[in-house]
């Protein structure tokens, strides 16, 4: 396809994530021959490449006849075990699920003898792996899906005992920080390998929005503290994955209406992703509607084209659509581009 077109799209995003326009954009992921995906097991790398390889063919494909926001990707695929793996967690690999790590760290004086891993001498390393073969196939201007990224602190919470984690962060919050920042050593050593051999620009990991500079993360230990533990634990170091790296994607399915100020407040962030049930999402457009761009699991009643029109003046909203078919995603497309104002 050309890439005039993929460059539109990316210029879309621009706009609406800086805020040099206010509007909606819209993603219809419609694939009618996705095959089963190969689970992100270490000896499927190949399965994982292929796969990869013809989803993003497949994309690319959709692209010359969908009109829509969707940025085509090419996607390593993983699960949330895998910086937990590299600090030496076991992972429990179960016959269709995904990959479930087992906690290491059970007491606060475990943490100082935890070793920090180098990103080379890791099981991280096969990552690259996979992504260097996809960049190789599709050529350097081709965008890559960031892989599966949480918090530090959501991390460490993998790394220890979870019952164990949340009474540290009351009687032992040092050695909570201390783990946390181990964490955050190796994600930012992760993540400066990735963007140098991969690019500044990467669509999140969840859900399927472009970033042309910045890092996403999931953050859903925060439905379980209360907002002064998230100005302690959790803001600094999103603060400073915020400042290293050029803004923020936040990604949250837990119950966390409390925390939303502090995620209202966090600097440069870009888009805010909630996972909730429809009434409590009602309540989240009008309250972040100047802040950030918003992509929730709910966004309206009634048919898709009616969407825009319910959501907050001013307010910057990506909008998911599901089509069972090719005629209704483009039925579904048309309707959509006047519904944003784009005819």
């Amino acid at each position: 396809m050309p890439r005039d077109t993929i460059e539109a799209r990316k210029r879309r995003w621009r706009e609406i994530l800086s805020g040099e326009r206010r509007g909606h954009l819209f993603i219809i992921p419609y694939d009618s021959e996705a095959p089963a995906r190969p689970l992100p097991w270490p000896y499927l790398k190949q399965e994982r490449i292929e796969y990869a390889w013809a989803a993003y063919c497949r994309q690319l494909e959709r692209a010359t006849w969908l009109r829509d926001d969707f940025v085509p990707h090419l996607n390593v695929y993983t699960g949330t075990e895998i910086f937990a793996e590299a600090f030496g967690c076991r992972i429990h690999r179960p016959g269709n699920e995904m990959p479930i790590p087992y906690p290491i760290i059970t007491r606060a004086s475990q943490v100082a003898h935890l070793p920090t891993p180098e990103v080379s001498q890791s099981s991280l390393a096969m990552l690259f792996d996979i992504g260097d073969e996809l960049r190789r196939r599709a050529g350097a201007h081709a965008v890559m899906k960031i892989v599966d990224l949480q918090s530090p602190m959501d991390i460490a919470a993998l790394i220890w005992d979870k019952t164990e984690f949340f009474a540290a962060m009351i009687e032992a919050p040092e050695a909570v920080k201390e783990l946390s920042a181990k964490v955050g050593a190796l994600l930012a050593a992760f993540l400066d390998e990735w963007f140098q051999r991969c690019g500044q620009d990467f669509v999140a990991h969840y859900p399927d929005y472009y970033m042309p500079t910045g890092v996403t993360i999931s953050e859903d230990e925060i439905g379980g503290v209360n907002p002064a533990m998230f100005a302690e634990f959790f803001a600094p170091e999103l603060a400073e994955l915020s400042a290293r790296y050029g803004g923020l994607g936040v990604h949250c399915c837990a119950d966390a209406v409390h925390q939303w100020e502090n995620l209202r407040n966090l600097p440069a962030l870009r888009v805010l992703n909630l996972v909730q049930p429809a009434e409590r999402l009602r309540n989240a457009y009008p309250y972040f509607a100047r802040d950030t761009v918003q992509f929730h699991s709910w966004s309206g009643d009634g048919p898709p084209w009616e969407w825009p029109g319910q959501h907050p003046t001013g307010s910057r909203v990506v909008m998911q659509l599901g089509a069972g078919s090719k005629d209704e995603a483009l039925m579904l497309s048309n309707r959509m581009w006047q519904a944003c104002g784009r005819e």
